[in-house]
Parts: C-alpha cells; structure tokens; sequence
C-alpha cells in the first residue's frame, strides 16, 4: 500500500511539474512580443509629467519623410491637382491576410488604418467618391458603390472581415474597371490595392486587363504587406501609380495616408473643363418623400435636387433622375487649400552654445512649448513670410490639417485693428 501510494505521489508531483513546465512555455510564448521589445524601457516622464521616448529617431524620421512629402508638394504648386476623385480601394481578404508578421493579423491592421483612411480621405477630398471591393476565393466583390458617405463605407467593411481561399488580382481590376469606366471623365478614377498574397491566381491573361486599365486612364496603386511582387509594380508602372511594401503596422498606415491628398492630374486631363453642379437644400424634417438612392421612402432629412426635385440622401454625390452632380458650399471651400497650398517652413538649425552672437528663439509661436527641450536635432522651422518660429510637430500640423500659418493670420489681424483705429 505505502509502495503504491508513493507511486501515485510521485506520478502526480511529475505530472504537477510537467504543467507548471508547460504553463512556463505558454506564458513565455504569451509574453515573448513584449518580452522582446521591452517597450516600457524606452520611455521616460519629463517635468511635465508627460510619457516621451528616450530614442527621437523613428519620429525625426517621420518627420523628414513628412515635410519631404510637403517640399514634393510645393514643387508642384504649378500642377493641376484632381480634385473629384472616383477612387476605389481593393482589400485582398484571401488566405495570406490571416498571417499572424501584421499583430495581430494583416486583416485586423489593414482594417484598422483602412478606417483612418477613408476618414482622412474624406477630409481632403470633400468632393471626391469612395468605393470598396474585396478579393477572397479567387473571386472579388464589391462590399460598395461609391459614395460620399465614410460611415457607410467602414461599416459595410467592418461586417464583411473573413479571411479565405485564393487572390486573383485580375479578377480585381477587371471589377474596378467595369464601375470606374462609367464614371464621368472629367473624375481622376484610381484604385488602390492592398496585398497581402505572394501570388496571384488570374482566369485569363492580367497583361491584357493591365492595358485595359491603361486606356481607362485607371491610376492603379498597390500597397504590399508581404514582399515586392513583379506584377505588381508592372501594374503601377503602366497606369502610372505607385507601388510600396510596408515594413511594420506604422510604415503602412504611413504609406496608405500618403494617398489621401489628390495626386496631379495626368496629362490627359490637363485641359481645364466646366462641370454643371447644383447646390441643393436641406430636406424639411418630418416630411416622407421617396428616395432616388435606394428607392424607398424616406421619413426627414436628405436633400432635394435643383434641377428635377428628387430627393438624395448625402453629399456629395450624382442626381439619379437627371445626372447633375450635387455638392454643398463647404465642400468648395474645403477643397481652396489644395489649389493654393501655404509654403513650407523654412528648417532653421539651434546655434552651438559658444555662438552666443545668433539670437535663439525660446518658444514655439503655435503651441508655446521650448523649441530646444526633447529634441536631439536641433531642429525648428520658420515661416518666411512672418518669420515666426514653430516646432516640427506644429509645422506638420499647420500644413496637413490647419492650412493655415497663425503667425501671418494674427499678422494680418493685427494690421487691421491698426486700420480701424486709424
């Protein structure tokens, strides 16, 4: 009895340290992305009580790469922009977009900064129209039509995010081509794609649908969340678009952001064209009339088209009954920054601390903050027009969301008080 009770005692201690040995494994494996990283060592609190990273280098270079974009930019200040874009986004929901390199999978991290896109679209292209379709089973489909609408966009997205069988990229652009060959021709028409798969599995020849899309003048970008792909980049070379790879979570948001400002115009739209456009007014409140979107009735709200009366739900957005493309007075008037764009800040350097001849600016003019505390590079910037001094967070600020420099605004303020006083 005492030999098969000491028997059992010593299965049940191996047992007992053979889970606390496999617990071991499974926690190490749970904690080995953070374990790794060790995040929470390269941050430190500063006299403000603030979280600030010890290394600066991955946002100085976001930085540079962001005001190299804006120097791009207004180097091309002569250059038509799009303004009315039918833009498509391509999302490849096939069996690739289930790996686990994109935390925690491509298909949540492209949903995700998918979202933040379409409302940073939105943002800078007020009159433009968004549509998406998904490539999963070899097959794509349209989740929607384009639209003027980003919530209806990211919720017809967000209830359609399963992973399965092949991509076909042809079957994509062929998709895309049939709904942008029909859009009107003074709209710039692009598609985006985001590929996840090493490979593409095509029903005929995609060369031939590639040449297609050339004559369509369809702008077709990719953005690849594996490795560079041949078909791909032939893709972006022949409809002139732009192929990247992205390297983590926060390369790609930065890539796929880079898309949202209009590109200039291809040499085929050039010519300056007249587009018909109808302001129409706010539906009365509790009034049933009948939908021309989605023919049904409708109870309040929506707008009624000048022209023939009919009644839409968003703007902007084309007449069903008559054609006529119905926008509103703040969309004109968000669209005035991409024509006349505010210039970029000159970079100015900080002065070694034996050069006590160059006077130094202490403090932002945008956010009040020291020019010098948290920056390993010395850097600032300085509007020529008002040579006020702004840090680089404030300049990208300024030139991606404010379009306006506060140093030449309260200048101007300024001037004025003096004339009515005078």
């Amino acid at each position: 009895m005492s030999n098969n009770n000491d028997g059992r005692r010593r299965g049940d201690e191996d047992e007992e340290d053979e889970e606390e040995e496999g617990g071991e494994v499974a926690m190490e494996a749970w904690e080995r992305a953070y374990a790794d990283e060790r995040s929470w060592e390269s941050l430190q609190e500063d006299e403000s009580g603030l979280l600030r990273p010890i290394d600066n280098k991955a946002i100085h270079h976001a930085h540079y790469r962001r005001r190299l974009l804006l120097h791009q930019s207004a180097s091309s200040l002569r250059i038509q922009k799009g303004l009315i874009r039918y833009f498509y986004i391509v999302i490849d929901l096939s069996r690739a977009a289930a790996e686990t390199d994109f935390r925690p999978s491509r298909m949540a991290v492209v949903a995700k900064c998918v979202e933040a896109f379409i409302k940073e679209f939105f943002d800078q292209n007020p009159l433009s129209h968004v549509g998406i379709g998904i490539i999963k089973d070899g097959i794509a489909q349209r989740l929607t039509d384009l639209g003027g609408s980003p919530e209806l966009q990211i919720k017809a997205l967000m209830d359609k995010l399963e992973c399965s069988g092949d991509s076909s990229l042809q079957n994509a652009l062929d998709l895309v081509h049939g709904f942008l060959n029909q859009s009107p021709s003074y709209g710039h028409r692009e598609v985006l794609i985001l590929y996840s798969a090493l490979s593409t599995c095509d029903p005929g020849d995609v060369m031939e649908t590639i040449e297609k899309c050339k004559k369509s003048k369809i702008r077709c970008s990719v953005v690849g969340l594996s490795a560079e792909i041949y078909i791909c980049k032939h893709l972006c070379e022949e409809t002139g678009g732009e192929y990247s790879v992205a390297l983590d979570e926060s390369h790609f948001k930065e890539l796929l952001l880079e898309h949202a400002p209009p590109p200039p115009a291809l040499a085929e739209y050039a010519t300056a064209n007249l587009i018909k456009m109808g302001f129409p007014q706010r539906g009365a409140e509790g009034v049933i009339s009948l939908c021309s979107c989605h023919k049904e009735a409708k109870f309040g709200g929506g707008y009624t088209c000048p022209r023939c009366k009919a009644r839409v739900c968003e703007l902007p957005t084309e007449c069903r009954i008559c054609g006529l493309t119905l926008v509103s007075s703040p969309h004109l008037a968000r669209s005035y920054h991409h024509l006349f764009p505010i210039m970029p800040f000159d970079e100015m350097q900080h002065a070694l601390p034996g050069n006590l001849s160059q006077k130094q600016p202490q403090t932002c003019f945008g956010c009040r903050q020291s020019l010098s505390h948290g920056s390993t590079s010395g850097l600032y910037v300085s509007c020529p027009n008002c040579s006020q001094y702004f840090c680089l967070d404030c300049d990208i600020y300024i030139h991606e969301s404010l379009h306006n420099c506060p140093g030449c605004e309260s200048l101007r303020n300024t001037k004025a008080v003096d004339a009515m006083k005078t």
